[in-house]
């Protein structure tokens, strides 16, 4: 099959000899068919020559499809196509297991829907919103950002509504970072934000956490890489359940002044956690990119979260946002206003996070009590050590139980398995018993 797509073969079908114009025409070829999966590229220096162009422009454009996954291999043992699309995907989120409906699926750190408030009659009241049905570029209704103010970590410059917290941040990523630049994320994070960054392309610089958060050292050592943003959970950690103290958010405080890196801090479990909000903004109030989601709390069908930053920075990722969505929903955004000032949503929320810490909370002990390490912190979800994740999932799925492997929401080697206990009511014994079976590594 490989003889058959050499150089020349190439050379007569490809007319762009732009680095985007060969990734384009080559995936044009794959997704026709007329360029078939498993087939091997030609060597780079003898495609090159054949075009005239220069080997670098062919490493360039087989590097655009390898981000897309759709060919593999470099060097020696050559390059092969292995997808039939020109289509990105998130990797980490897209690899999520298929389960019967017998099994016991703690997969999805979500909400317990029936803890969420109802949304009816604050969608009627958004039916009403100011200036609806406008095409004029919306970035907060007034009164969502006088309700949001009343507790905003700091006195921000700008904000912006977003269709949730992860459209927030890959946003900005994708209005701020250019492919290959550096960031810095905690280790570990959100699978979804190592998506996001990878989709990007960007240079990934993993910052080590301990249970106060970001570990400075690490911090410190990744700033030698002059990366353009750290990203980071501040108030409740969404994979580990912890929380920056105080102290340390000084400490980090300490080693980013002087740089010019973009912090961008993600609260995206919100309200759900124990602690207050807290921000780097006060100090950097030039460069925090503060993102707030009200999907956990709120219902995720409100598509809603809201950024803050400074007029200029917010300018640049709405001017990114026009390509697409240029605003969100003004119906939703007046319906987050409405629960933002009603009472008994309030309390609403307030009861579900003293649900989740017992549910969160019933799981630890009892994994405690079995000898399994599991990081203390709130939230939806427990971080579990084990010896050997395969062994943990295989074990567990035999018992019909689905958790997530920790190599989704880490960039370094993980030795964890991440159990959702938002939505374990009453079988939190059977989950111990077997999670502590499957930490043992055999």
């Amino acid at each position: 099959m490989s003889d058959a797509y050499n150089s020349t073969w190439f050379a007569e079908k490809l007319s762009d000899r732009t680095i985007r114009g060969i990734a384009l025409e080559t995936s044009a070829l794959i997704r026709a068919g007329a360029l078939p999966v498993g087939a091997k590229l030609p060597p780079i220096r003898d495609l090159a020559f054949s075009l005239g162009v220069s080997p670098a422009t062919i490493s360039e454009a087989w590097s655009e499809l390898r981000k897309q996954k759709i060919i593999t291999g470099r060097g020696r043992n050559g390059t092969w196509v292995s997808g039939d699309r020109f289509i990105a995907k998130p990797e980490r989120l897209a690899s999520s297991g298929r389960y019967g409906p017998d099994a016991l699926d703690l997969t999805m750190a979500v909400p317990d829907q029936k803890l969420l408030p109802p949304l009816a009659k604050a969608l009627a009241y958004g039916a009403s919103a100011e200036d609806l049905n406008s095409y004029e570029r919306s970035r907060i209704l007034p009164e969502l950002e006088t309700e949001v103010r009343k507790q905003w970590p700091y006195e921000a410059e700008a904000f912006l509504t977003m269709n949730g917290g992860y459209n927030a941040v890959y946003t900005a990523i994708q209005a701020l970072v250019t492919p290959g630049a550096p960031v810095a994320i905690e280790e570990p994070t959100a699978m979804r934000l190592l998506d996001i960054l990878e989709h990007q392309g960007a240079r990934i610089i993993p910052v080590k956490c301990d249970q106060d958060g970001p570990i400075p050292s690490s911090l410190q050592e990744a700033m030698r890489y002059k990366p353009v943003a750290f990203l980071f959970q501040p108030r409740l950690h969404s994979v580990t359940g912890r929380t920056v103290t105080a102290g340390r958010m000084w400490e980090l405080a300490d080693i980013l002044r002087g740089s010019d890196t973009l912090i961008i801090e993600d609260d995206g479990v919100a309200d759900i956690a124990e602690s207050g909000r807290h921000s780097l903004g006060n100090e950097f109030p030039d460069r925090v990119i503060h993102i707030l989601s009200f999907s956990k709390t709120h219902g995720p069908d409100l598509r809603l979260a809201v950024l803050s930053s400074t007029k200029a920075i917010v300018e640049q990722i709405q001017s990114y946002r026009s390509f697409s969505a240029a605003w969100t929903s003004r119906i939703l955004q007046a319906a987050g206003a409405w629960l933002l000032r009603d009472e008994t949503t309030a309390e609403m929320i307030t009861t579900a996070r003293g649900i989740y810490k017992t549910r969160r909370d019933g799981l630890t002990e009892k994994l405690a009590a079995r000898g399994v390490e599991a990081t203390v912190g709130s939230g939806l979800c427990a971080w579990v050590k084990v010896e050997s994740e395969p062994f943990a999932m295989v074990t567990l799925a035999a018992r019909g139980i689905a958790v997530q492997p920790g190599n989704k929401f880490s960039f370094l080697p993980s030795h964890h398995l991440r159990v959702a206990t938002s939505t374990l009511e009453d079988r939190a014994d059977e989950v111990a018993d077997a999670i502590a079976l499957a930490a043992r590594g055999g």
